[in-house]
């Protein structure tokens, strides 16, 4: 076979795009890692800035949309801090279970930390995991919830099957995560909002311009919400619906295994 018949291999395959720039595959967990580490011990009082304690109500919403009940288990995926552990804590009771997993060590313990404080820790467990590969049975969980994680996954394809695997048949899986506005003029102020205030709170507040600005990049690279929907129907998951919040800067996704 002659040198110009043989297949070339294309540096692209092995990169991913990590905000706006492209990294290697391998790197993009690690660069992550790097930007919630810094982020960690400011991640709570940031949320209330950026989103003008709007986050809350969407949290919220996200709730109400799980259905959740008493003896139930639920994985907070991604789950940082513990916002939506602590209220699915609350709901499950002492029969139930509530997994707050997370890749980053340093969110993990802000969220151990937070919710022992607040008197909750009989029915809750921490888990390190990568959603790619999530350490647990098949056909475990009731609901799976992953709020504002996903867009910081280096395959989502890959984390969502991993999802599926992990629910219970007739179990639920939501994706509360930052999407696509609906109208144009709202789409223009928010990345001028996004590209100007958000590194600039994070340089005043966390003394962390960058890790800001990545994070309001990795929100413009996430799949809009007709792909994302896509996608979940692609992992196996049925009925899959989405519901745009805020004029559809932030969109819950929501679907079932069937």
């Amino acid at each position: 076979m002659s040198q110009s018949s043989q297949p070339q291999h294309d540096e692209n395959q092995d990169k991913i795009d990590f905000g706006y720039t492209q990294v290697l595959k391998q790197d993009k967990a690690k660069r992550v890692a790097e930007v919630f580490h810094s982020v960690a011990d400011k991640y709570d009082i940031m949320n209330d800035l950026m989103s003008f304690g709007i986050h809350r109500i969407w949290k919220k919403i996200t709730i109400e949309y799980s259905s959740v009940r008493k003896g139930q288990k639920v994985l907070d995926l991604a789950g940082g801090t513990g916002d939506l552990t602590a209220k699915f804590s609350q709901i499950v009771g002492d029969d139930g279970l509530v997994v707050l997993a997370d890749i980053n060590e340093s969110m993990l313990k802000v969220g151990r930390d937070k919710l022992r404080d607040k008197g909750l820790f009989k029915n809750i467990e921490y888990v390190q995991a990568n959603a790619e590969e999530l350490p647990f049975a098949d056909n475990y969980f009731d609901c799976i919830t992953i709020s504002f994680g996903l867009r910081n996954v280096t395959d989502k394809q890959k984390a969502l099957q991993s999802m599926w695997r992990v629910l219970k048949p007739g179990g639920r899986l939501l994706i509360l995560e930052f999407s696509k506005p609906q109208y144009q003029i709202l789409n223009k102020a928010y990345d001028l909002y996004s590209f100007t205030m958000l590194p600039l709170m994070g340089k005043i507040v966390a003394n962390d311009s960058e890790s800001y600005r990545y994070l309001a990049e990795s929100i413009r690279m996430h799949p809009d919400q007709k792909t994302l929907k896509k996608m979940m129907e692609d992992a196996g998951f049925a009925d899959v619906k989405y519901h745009n919040m805020t004029g559809g800067i932030v969109a819950l996704h929501t679907g079932f295994k069937f």
